[in-house]
């Protein structure tokens, strides 16, 4: 999984991809989760979080936003 500083750098058409790919793991992780237990349950909260991060990089894209400033 990518850093937010990472993904701002790949297109909109690789984070798309990256998005999809991610989404139908977590679909795939949910479907484990509920039919037997999972080896690292903490995998289901770091799809969420890259997803979230895919999502938050394009609506900076979309509306025209700077990136917001990472704390160093």
């Amino acid at each position: 999984m990518y850093q937010a500083k990472e993904l701002r750098q790949m297109s909109d058409e690789q984070l798309r991809i990256e998005l999809k790919e991610a989404a139908e793991q977590l679909f795939r992780l949910r479907l484990r989760a509920q039919t037997e237990r999972l080896d690292a349950p903490s995998e289901l909260r770091k799809l969420r979080r890259f997803i979230a991060r895919i999502k938050t990089v394009q609506t900076e894209r979309a509306t025209g936003r700077p990136a917001a400033q990472e704390s160093a």
